[in-house]
């Protein structure tokens, strides 16, 4: 399985449905050949950031006595930031260097991170004098502006190489195929690769850090980082590496600014109209992508016409180039700004997911750490809670990818759509923070029982295993819309924006874990719902709040989908 097109060239343009997934090609670059290397690097990658961060509010709360409700918040900006880095890779890499240099070098920088998180564990004078036991969290001594300082240089080097790698591997990776079928699977194999590494992070790091060193698991987390970097550097000859396109944002800002430059002119309908589709003998753009030679543009957002509508001084007579870049567009590049502009909605939806996500992942963590994690004679570390929504993610995707995508086309004749499989997981999301609400609910039904609302250390006899429900609702849920959105992305945004369209993924998790904070603090200021002691907390009330939100959300998810129109389906 060296490749991914046809034999007889050039073959015609197929839908999903009807393209294979093994056809044999004679291209040198690119194919399935590639996937050992990029699947070794999202492992890699995957497990260092595993090992880095899902243990975070522990080693916060253990190791440089941070309050445990600030510990949560300072973890969800950490996470917030690390998931907004990516936006800034992707742009570089659609700019400046393409796709795999950014990667390589971004991986890199993965193998410093966790060799300095690695000395935070294991010199003395970068952390606070341990807790005595026994001791009220006040008396503790609080970590210095130097110790945060070590701390943060790590996590800063975690986020540069979470901003050029995450969503960068799977942009290098689709693009080493021609046919939507194959970047399809390829897009769930990422997924699968990046939570499967997760889940060594969440289990077997964590299990380490708390119970071996915290030294130890970070260095194990660092060296399958390096093995991950080397990985993707064996497969270097294979790869095809398509060359940075130029600022993608110029020609988005170029068609804005001509239009309000033109915004006088008058665009109605007529004969002489004439509009403008680059030079004579070749198209200005590029980057046209796979729509042919338009002549027109659209009737939406009729507004944005004007820039590509061709008046006196704007291009030469001898060849048809622009004289004046920024009042005349070619009519793709106006069509490719409309492109942008019809995907915000939809991409706005799944904003308040990820708050939802956020939330829960961080007080999931604080709600096993007040509940009995005994599993027979192994006690599951709290932070390995995360594990579930993991392993969650990876079944479900595979189930989805095997079993019910499959019988989906046999039942309907075709795949089920990017919205449709979004739509899903808001569905599943919603159910996934009523069952939490219910959890902590009978949670706290225990500790009034025992009357224990005064001891924060207090240990509620309920299984922690309860949790194990709504997260592997909650994951089945990522399983959907994730995926989903960044298939959405990836087919109906402009060629020149593909690293930016798969960024977009990681703007909405970053929003998610910073709005979340927000929310948080909101809540805290304005309600007794979270005080520091969990066990004279409200939770279930952020939970039923949160379910509450996300129900209105999906009915704005709906109207959108509804008045949304695929531009590129299939393609």
């Amino acid at each position: 399985m060296e490749g991914n097109g046809s034999q007889e060239p050039p073959p015609p343009r197929q839908s999903v449905d009807g393209e294979s997934l093994q056809q044999p090609t004679h291209r040198r670059k690119g194919g399935w050949i590639t996937f050992p290397f990029l699947a070794v690097a999202m492992f890699g990658l995957g497990i260092a950031r595993g090992g880095a961060t899902s243990n975070l509010v522990v080693y916060l709360v253990k190791k440089y006595n941070v309050p445990r409700v600030d510990a949560a918040q300072i973890s969800s900006i950490v996470l917030g930031c690390l998931s907004l880095a990516p936006v800034g890779g992707a742009i570089i890499a659609d700019a400046f260097f393409g796709s795999y240099p950014v990667v390589a070098v971004s991986m890199a920088f993965s193998v410093m991170s966790l060799i300095m998180f690695t000395l935070t564990a294991s010199l003395h004078g970068l952390l606070p004098a341990p807790c005595p036991p026994g001791a009220a969290g006040a008396t503790c001594a609080p970590a210095s502006t130097g110790h945060m300082a070590a701390l943060y240089a790590a996590v800063f080097m975690l986020c540069a190489s979470a901003g050029g790698a995450r969503f960068n591997q799977a942009t290098l990776g689709a693009s080493q195929f021609d046919a939507a079928a194959d970047r399809d699977v390829l897009f769930n194999w990422y997924f699968v690769f990046f939570n499967a590494s997760s889940i060594i992070g969440s289990t077997v790091i964590v299990y380490l850090q708390d119970n071996v060193s915290w030294a130890l698991g970070y260095g194990v987390s660092g060296a399958a980082s390096l093995v991950g970097l080397a990985a993707l550097l064996l497969g270097t000859r294979y790869y095809r590496r398509p060359p940075a396109q130029g600022s993608p944002f110029t020609g988005l800002a170029r068609v804005a600014v001509a239009a309000i430059r033109k915004r006088n002119v008058n665009a109605a309908t007529s004969e002489e109209m004439r509009f403008y589709c680059g030079p004579r003998g070749g198209h200005a753009d590029d980057n046209a992508g796979d729509v042919a030679d338009l002549t027109a543009p659209s009737d939406s957002f009729s507004f944005l016409n004007r820039a590509a509508l061709i008046t006196d001084g704007d291009v030469t007579a001898a060849d048809g180039s622009a004289l004046r870049p920024w009042r005349i567009c070619t009519v793709q590049q106006v069509e490719d700004f409309k492109a942008v502009l019809r995907i915000m909605p939809l991409w706005s939806t799944s904003i308040a997911l990820s708050v939802a996500l956020g939330t829960q992942i961080n007080f999931t963590v604080l709600q096993a750490l007040a509940m009995d994690r005994a599993l027979g004679r192994f006690t599951v570390p709290a932070g390995s809670m995360i594990v579930v929504i993991l392993t969650s993610i990876v079944v479900s995707l595979v189930l989805i990818d095997r079993v019910l995508h499959p019988l989906w086309r046999r039942l309907t004749g075709h795949t089920p759509t990017p919205l449709q499989r979004i739509g899903t997981g808001h569905v599943l999301a919603i159910v996934s923070l009523a069952a939490a609400g219910a959890v902590d609910r009978w949670r706290m039904a225990t500790v009034r029982a025992h009357g224990e609302e005064g001891h924060p250390q207090w240990v509620s006899p309920l299984s922690a295993m309860w949790l194990v429900l709504p997260l592997a609702i909650a994951g089945a849920g990522q399983a959907h819309y994730f995926p989903g959105g960044v298939m959405l992305y990836f087919q109906e945004f402009p060629r020149s924006l593909k690293n930016t369209s798969t960024g977009l993924a990681a703007v909405i998790i970053a929003l998610g874990f910073y709005l979340s904070t927000a929310l948080v603090g909101v809540v805290r200021r304005t309600t007794a719902w979270l005080p520091n002691n969990m066990n004279a907390s409200k939770l279930e009330n952020v939970y039923w709040l949160l379910a509450v939100l996300l129900t209105i959300n999906f009915g704005y998810f709906l109207l959108c989908a509804k008045l949304y129109k695929y531009q590129n389906l299939g393609k």
